[in-house]
């Protein structure tokens, strides 16, 4: 015990606020012998602090820029929230009641029905492919749940076929158009999912297929919609789910997507069973899972670049305090004390390191604008759906790595400081 409170004693006497004299030798340790300038030594350790919070707010940006850009793909077509029910039908038939429940939350925006099933859709040749049929509704009253509307590249939401003969008119992502050769003024085909006729010709079950004319195309980014999804109106993906006058769904857009569980678990109280309600966060929860723990996993990996800049602060202080020794010697001499030594050693550690955090963060920000703003990294928007590496920093962010790396620099000087602290006069005198 006593031993720690001597210690504790010691550290609390080198914490203190340093004196001038303390401050004007710590400046001039920091200074090279033949002139004014930072010496060579003091200039790598700034630079080696400075390159790992430049690359730590640079990579910590692009991976909030890539969850930021995804999240607002996945957001294209899908709803904040989708009120749901419990049950094997899993349909929703007191649609208009429970939405005019919903609308009267504060924290929403909108809401409309939908459709959502699958099919098997062909364009007449031998090819079929496996789709999303989602029955959408165009006008709301006040905004649109989603903003779909504006990924349509060709037609609009009026569903209105210019061919005789067909059970509707549908709008393809532009990747499924044509992955089955099928454009604006073409006719598909889609089976439903109610159950087939039986043939009594042949006495087996023969599937109906529905006419469709393609009427537009739509571009969300988003691999998933493009390639599979087939939309068409409310009505008449009701008839073609056999769902009557029942939907399978109600979207809801709320005021800030991040609280979309607290809003959904307010929505299932207010309604009550046999409703639930399921989040965007929930649906695609394993891929930003995963995305956080990628972003944790490179902030780890990039924050050993300021670990080694720590031991290089180290091996600086290390040798000012061997070349320093006889100065320190005449100092302790001359009455100074060995806390106010360590505070000289320990200022110059906080001068490196603040001075090389503040150099990183305006590099590192400046870094991310240029990157962000001016698409410099580009990327082929065929495969990523992007044009140019996305930077998105967060001023959470800023503080932590901001925080760490003064902290960091500190500490890397308690090893220097205490050695040059517990030289002793007379030997130090004596050193050559």
């Amino acid at each position: 015990m006593t031993r720690l409170r001597d210690s504790l004693t010691t550290l609390a006497r080198m914490l203190r606020p340093p004196s001038r004299l303390e401050r004007r030798i710590a400046a001039r340790y920091l200074r090279s012998r033949s002139s004014s300038v930072a010496s060579l030594n003091t200039v790598i350790s700034v630079g080696g602090v400075a390159v790992g919070v430049m690359a730590l707010i640079v990579v910590l940006g692009v991976m909030n820029g890539l969850r930021n850009d995804l999240r607002e793909r996945i957001l294209v077509g899908a709803p904040h929230l989708r009120i749901l029910t419990y049950g094997s039908g899993l349909r929703v038939d007191d649609w208009e009641s429970a939405m005019e429940r919903i609308r009267r939350d504060p924290d929403v925006l909108a809401a409309a029905p939908e459709v959502l099933t699958e099919s098997i859709i062909t364009n007449g040749a031998d090819y079929a492919t496996a789709v999303n049929v989602l029955g959408f509704e165009p006008d709301t009253g006040t905004m649109s749940v989603t903003s779909f509307p504006r990924s349509i590249v060709r037609g609009d939401l009026g569903f209105k076929p210019t061919r005789e003969g067909v059970d509707g008119a549908v709008l393809l992502g532009d990747r499924l158009a044509a992955r089955i050769n099928a454009f604006p003024g073409d006719v598909i085909s889609l089976v439903p999912p109610t159950a087939a006729r039986v043939n009594r010709a042949l006495g087996t079950m023969m599937p109906r297929f529905w006419q469709f004319e393609v009427v537009g195309l739509f571009e969300t980014g988003m691999f998933q919609y493009d390639n599979q999804f087939v939309v068409m109106s409310r009505e008449t993906a009701q008839a073609f789910a056999g769902l009557g006058s029942a939907v399978s769904g109600i979207e809801v857009r709320v005021t800030d997507p991040e609280a979309a569980p607290e809003v959904g678990k307010r929505l299932e109280a207010t309604l009550g069973y046999p409703y639930r309600a399921l989040d965007w966060q929930m649906q695609n929860s394993s891929l930003f899972s995963a995305l956080k723990l990628e972003k944790l996993a490179m902030g780890l990996i990039i924050f050993f670049i300021m670990v080694v800049a720590a031991f290089n602060i180290v091996g600086t202080l290390t040798m000012v305090v061997a070349d320093k020794t006889r100065e320190i010697g005449i100092l302790r001499a001359m009455g100074l004390t060995g806390p106010a030594v360590s505070r000289i050693f320990l200022l110059q550690g906080a001068i490196i390191g603040l001075v090389g955090t503040v150099a990183g963060l305006v590099l590192g920000l400046a870094v991310a604008y240029l990157v962000d703003s001016s698409g410099l990294i580009r990327i082929d928007p065929q495969v990523y759906f992007i044009d140019h590496l996305p930077v998105h920093t967060e001023i959470a962010d800023v503080l932590v790595v901001v925080v760490a790396s003064v902290l960091v620099a500190v500490v890397a000087t308690l090893y220097p400081s205490r050695a040059a602290a517990a030289l002793e006069p007379v030997e130090a005198i004596r050193h050559e």
